[in-house]
């Protein structure tokens, strides 16, 4: 019996040792587990889905005919860009090195990652690919901020060096070992790395650059609403991969924050077609798709650490806040923040950032908190790192922008703004009549 063992086990070797899909798991630290890196391989790729091409044809559909293939240009661009800005320092900058505010470059062109690195039960390779699509997605939704009058250059510019200086040391604080991860912040997916500072980053880039020509008044409609619906249904699809991949594993956590991620949706679509209806007695496409925008964003955060209840709460107040922050933010102080970035994702996310203090208390269905914290105590370490990230990402927003600007300027001429950016900067256009 003991010969019959050994032998099987020699057997067992050799096979795998041949085999072209087991080699690589051998390779890797012991720790690996096939099941949750395959989940987390998949949600790479559901979270590069939600840019290319779901936040692309949802942005694309709200502008002008005029414009679509510069909003479409400018993601594509982006999701290039920040992918080897990521390998290059990124990726470095947030998950090295253990000071408080700051990563350090010693994985510059992550050096550092070999076959065989682990990140917990999954590659490291798997981990830095899965943390790079949220890099790519953060600056691509500010771009909703600035189309239709920002020149392709300035864009490209401002996008770098905002990953840089914003998004990695952020993603550092909470993520990285940082000063906010000893404070115990409560972000599952990217309430504040994500959706506060792209949010925040808009509003700038809308006051710095300006109104678009004729705004709000002479503003054409969205010209394809059936665009916008499409993007916007892989954005709901693709939010799966981004909340449920943040766990991080397939088991129990990704399970729920899938579940709660779904049901904020739909709840704040619900709500925001109630709103309109009410308001101007018929329903729109874009208002209801815009609503599960807004409860994707508000329940990111807390998706991770919250039960049903949880996911019904933010999705009813996702869609109500992010409704009005519209309203505020486009009619009453007419800042041309073009497709409501801070409206929905920077009102969303942090409003789901400061919820999650209660909202993961028992009480509501949620994991309970760490041993010794209350609601109050952890409400305040979600506001302050909230606050701070906001601060950081408007000033050094500001900076940027003013420094673009002094460069190479950042908007079009009048005439190429009248006539599209679609011929003025990429000389094409999205559609032929004839």
């Amino acid at each position: 019996m003991p010969f019959f063992l050994s032998a099987t086990r020699q057997l067992v070797a050799a096979l795998l040792a041949t085999s072209l899909f087991t080699a690589p798991a051998l390779a890797a630290d012991s720790v690996i587990n096939s099941v949750d890196t395959a989940w987390i391989l998949t949600a790479t790729a559901l979270v590069l889905l939600m840019t290319l091409p779901g936040l692309a044809l949802f942005y694309a559909g709200l502008v002008q005919s005029k414009n679509v293939v510069s909003v479409l240009m400018h993601h594509f661009a982006i999701a290039a860009l920040m992918s080897i800005l990521w390998v290059v320092a990124g990726y470095s900058l947030a998950f090295s090195g253990d000071g408080a505010w700051f990563g350090d470059l010693a994985n510059s062109f992550m050096s550092a990652l070999t076959i065989d690195a682990a990140s917990g039960t999954i590659p490291e390779s798997v981990f830095a690919t899965f943390q790079m699509t949220f890099a790519i997605i953060t600056p691509a939704l500010v771009i909703g901020a600035y189309v239709e009058r920002m020149k392709f250059s300035a864009i490209l510019l401002f996008s770098a060096v905002w990953l840089l200086v914003v998004y990695a040391p952020v993603t550092h604080w909470v993520w990285g070992g940082g000063i906010m991860a000893s404070w115990g912040v409560l972000d599952f997916a990217g309430g504040i790395v994500v959706h506060a500072t792209a949010g925040t980053a808009a509003l700038v880039c809308a006051l710095i650059v300006g109104k678009r020509r004729g705004f709000p008044s002479a503003i054409q409609p969205p010209h394809s609403p059936v665009l916008t619906m499409i993007g916007a249904s892989m954005l709901w699809i693709g939010w799966f991969g981004f909340n449920g991949g943040s766990a991080l594993g397939a088991g129990n956590s990704a399970g729920m924050a899938l579940l709660v991620t779904h049901i904020a949706a739909a709840t704040a679509s619900l709500v925001w077609m109630v709103i309109e209806w009410a308001r101007f007695g018929r329903p729109s496409l874009v208002g209801i798709v815009t609503g599960m925008v807004a409860g994707l964003a508000t329940v990111t955060p807390a998706s991770g650490f919250i039960g049903v209840p949880g996911g019904l709460i933010l999705g009813l107040a996702g869609g109500v806040a992010c409704y009005f922050a519209v309203d505020l933010i486009r009619v009453k102080l007419k800042i041309d923040d073009s497709l409501d970035v801070f409206a929905v994702h920077g009102v969303g996310g942090i409003l789901g950032s400061l919820l999650v203090a209660y909202l993961a208390l028992p009480a509501f269905g949620g994991l309970g908190l760490g041993d010794g914290v209350t609601a109050g105590g952890q409400f305040m370490v979600q506001l302050s790192s909230v606050a701070i990230t906001v601060l950081w990402t408007g000033v050094a927003s500001y900076v940027i922008l003013k420094v673009i600007g002094m460069l190479v300027g950042l908007r079009v001429d009048q005439q190429d703004e009248i006539e599209g950016l679609d011929l003025s900067q990429h000389g094409e256009r999205g559609y032929h009549n004839g």
